[in-house]
């Protein structure tokens, strides 16, 4: 182990991932960056994740992404000699985590009661769509079937139609939940060194998640998709300067609404007009809200209204695409090594101020060596 993988929070720990996909992945990828010793485990023909694309230096960018710093090995568990290997991989482990379909791991004799009183230690997280019980238990789900089931997708798009949002985030959420949920574990572990068995499923996260509107819409006012705006804030969405590119602004109070009106819009007055003098009441007059924000936009280039709104301190956007995002100034990248050479991509959101990190190699796909 090198002199930097020691300096880390979780060396020296083991994780077993059976795992495929997305949402586990996200959360092992996150435990091997924090040093963890994480052994992903592959049915023979391997993650189906790794063929999802070739876009990676001939790689599947979603693989490459989640699955750096992991030893990879495949495993038959319709074997005996699968299972053997298994029970022997689960022995050493701190961690267990697996995504295959609710009661799978149980009927290959690895239920999480057996796990529990064999290895008091061990902290085990089973990551599904609908959790274990209920009327749904057994169902597929992938990322965007859950976005649908979820409500999610009625209020992501334009008014037209009902849309899903642009990235993995069921799986990401799921997995960033699984790992947050480990972390706390193996905090407890370290008090009362006893492990956890920890349920999670991707319908209960996006329901979580979903809060806001579903509190709007039992409260009687239900969210409506209205594009790049906000549902519950005015103004706060796009707007097009007499020319350049468009320009995204948020108001969040009633103090920035007024400095908006008089450094920007150029009529105080408009700040405390009834018809506008609080949130609740440009939400509820949005379309004049926005024509009069819209019209002062019209007096300006995008740069001259960029630096107008700027020194008025109101929060701005630029509406990028991935073209974008790839020459960003703020954009991190890292690079790890992978069988097909290295993948730059961004780096991991948080920083650990004076501290360095590396990236382990994304794994081939190889057979357990007895």
């Amino acid at each position: 182990m090198t002199e930097i993988s020691q300096s880390l929070p979780l060396a020296g720990l083991t994780v077993i991932a059976i795992e495929q996909a997305v949402a586990a992945p996200f959360a092992s990828s996150r435990l091997a960056d924090a040093g963890a010793r994480v052994v992903k485990v592959e049915r023979p023909e391997g993650d189906f994740a790794r063929g999802y694309d070739d876009v990676a230096q001939g790689q599947s960018s979603y693989f490459v992404w989640l699955n750096r710093g992991k030893k990879s090995v495949t495993l038959d568990l319709a074997a005996e000699t699968g299972i053997a290997a298994l029970e022997a991989l689960v022995a050493e482990a701190d961690v267990l985590i697996q995504n295959l379909k609710p009661g799978a791991l149980a009927r290959l004799g690895f239920a999480p009661e057996r796990l529990r009183q064999q290895y008091p230690r061990l902290i085990t997280c089973s990551i599904s769509g609908f959790g274990a019980e209920g009327p749904m238990a057994d169902r597929k789900a992938y990322d965007l079937l859950i976005q649908a089931e979820s409500g999610l997708c009625s209020i992501t798009g334009g008014p037209s139609e009902p849309a899903r949002v642009g990235i993995s985030l069921v799986d990401i959420a799921t997995g960033a939940t699984a790992h947050s949920a480990i972390l706390e574990a193996l905090i407890r572990r370290g008090v009362t060194g006893q492990g956890a068995e920890i349920s999670v499923s991707m319908f209960d996260v996006l329901a979580d998640w979903l809060t806001v509107p579903l509190l709007n819409h039992e409260g009687g006012k239900s969210p409506r998709r209205i594009g790049l705006a906000h549902p519950s804030i005015a103004p706060y969405g796009v707007f097009q300067p007499r020319s350049g590119p468009p320009i995204l602004i948020s108001v969040q109070s009633d103090r920035e609404w007024i400095k908006l009106c008089t450094e920007f819009i150029g009529d105080a007055t408009l700040g405390t007009d009834p018809r506008f003098a609080t949130n609740v009441d440009r939400v509820a007059n949005r379309a004049e809200t926005d024509a009069v924000v819209g019209a002062a936009f019209a007096r300006f280039d995008s740069a001259a209204a960029v630096a107008r709104l700027s020194q008025a301190n109101i929060a701005l956007a630029s509406v990028n695409d991935m073209a974008g995002l790839a020459a960003h100034p703020h954009l991190r990248r890292i690079t790890v090594d992978s069988p097909n050479g290295p993948v730059h991509f961004p780096a991991p959101g948080a920083r650990f101020v004076g501290e360095s990190r590396s990236y382990g190699a994304v794994p081939a796909l190889k057979p357990l060596e007895v």
